[in-house]
């Protein structure tokens, strides 16, 4: 079976290349991939390459598929696993498999660590650890765009679970968000600040009272209201508002007097800036929790915390970083009830642009960039769509499509790229 696939040989040496998967072993599975969202952590592999935590030393000899963030469907199944999957069974991954043994132990991961696996490519070979360590995830909803957006959806919830509270005399940490409390999500509404609000909006086992949501980009908060408005948020029994702190003179003070001076009881962070780091630390509550949720894309990240609070007022600090299995059960379970994440999509293209977008994603505007790797198209944002009717009626549709679902990519629009991909041509 030929393969297409991105991988990654060194520093920014991304290359698309056509060549031969091995042959499949019996407790081995091999997939056709639809889609992949290009995620920052990508960006941050592709130029930290042998460097980077998870991935290999010997890229330049034995380079690895990038893209962790995928979805399609089983092709052929080994003898080992045909009790438990079979041909035609769509899927989601966990890329975090903690597998000990892996190319780079227990930190490797599908998109970092496998020659053979990795969302942007055509096809793959899914080995044996994956389904070992039950990260081969059945996807039953809808379309497949919804699987591949669970891994980021996954990651937001693993750090609203891994928010923790204390009780004043007791050692026992009470892990959660405070259910009825008050919650910040600063510098959130890029693609994993939305994917936080929806969620936050949308579980039914606990909510915050008060959800207040910071940026400097008064058109980002826009679209994010747009998306997932007050007056909804007010049905779920959620006092939501959108912030510019850009426009404020004292943004800790003024987002305080939003809590009636008390500050936030989850506060999380959605930039490696020090600056939005010592914000959140600003406006906690007594017994606040500072979720840092931004990965730096350098070692030496920095910035200063209250101590003095740490000591009297018990406020506390902790990261994550990506999901795990119950994390994407999760997820996906809720999309296969209607939680939609198409509000973190912006940009939809073909496997041949997967090089460029990766290397420059920080630089390129919108949300989530969707490729759909056995489609040539270039990518387009869903906002063009229309203007690129004009000349193409693949492009006329799918404007259509997406028009009728508020602009948002959706099911039939990706079952009409599919069906008609070779007319982009």
């Amino acid at each position: 079976m030929k393969t297409k696939a991105v991988r990654l040989y060194g520093k920014d040496d991304l290359r698309l290349e056509e060549f031969e998967l091995p042959p499949m072993g019996d407790d081995e599975i091999l997939a056709r991939v639809v889609c992949d969202s290009i995620c920052m952590s990508s960006y941050k592999a592709a130029h930290g390459a042998d460097t980077h935590k998870r991935v290999p030393r010997d890229i330049a000899e034995h380079p690895t598929i990038i893209g962790h963030e995928f979805a399609g469907e089983i092709v052929q199944v080994g003898n080992k696993w045909q009790h438990q999957f079979k041909p035609g069974d769509k899927f989601s991954i966990q890329p975090a498999i903690n597998f000990p043994d892996g190319p780079v132990g227990v930190l490797s991961a599908p998109g970092y660590s496998y020659r053979y696996i990795g969302g942007d490519a055509t096809y793959v070979i899914i080995p044996n650890e994956v389904m070992e360590q039950n990260c081969l995830l059945h996807f039953t909803g809808a379309g497949f765009y919804p699987a591949s957006l669970s891994e980021p959806m996954s990651c937001v919830i693993g750090a609203m679970h891994a928010n923790y509270h204390l009780t004043p005399g007791s050692y026992v940490h009470s892990m959660e968000i405070k259910d009825g409390g008050r919650m910040a999500l600063l510098a959130s509404v890029g693609p994993m600040g939305l994917a936080a609000i929806n969620y936050a909006l949308h579980r039914e086992d606990r909510r915050p009272s008060l959800m207040v949501v910071t940026d400097i980009d008064q058109s980002r908060l826009d679209r994010a209201a747009s998306l997932y408005a007050p007056a909804y948020a007010a049905s779920r029994g959620i006092r939501l508002i959108y912030v510019n702190t850009g426009k404020m003179e004292n943004p800790a003070a003024s987002l305080r007097e939003l809590t009636g001076g008390e500050g936030y009881d989850d506060v999380f962070c959605f930039a490696p800036v020090p600056a939005v780091v010592e914000q959140a630390d600003d406006i906690l509550a007594f017994d606040g929790c500072l979720n840092f949720f931004a990965g730096p894309s350098k070692a030496p990240f920095k910035a200063s915390f209250n101590f003095y609070n740490v000591h009297y007022a018990y406020t506390h600090v902790v990261g994550t970083s990506g999901g795990n299995n119950d994390d994407m059960r999760e997820a996906i379970a809720m999309m296969s009830e209607g939680l939609d994440p198409s509000g973190l999509v912006t940009h939809v293209g073909g496997l041949g642009e997967v090089i460029e977008t990766t290397l420059n994603l920080p630089s390129i505007p919108g949300g989530k960039k969707l490729i759909y790797t056995h489609v040539d198209m270039p990518l387009t944002a869903i906002a063009d769509f229309r203007a690129k009717g004009e000349t193409n009626p693949v492009y006329a549709e799918l404007a259509r499509l997406c028009e009728a679902h508020n602009g948002l990519w959706n099911v039939e629009a990706e079952e009409y790229l599919i069906a008609h991909a070779d007319e982009l041509r």
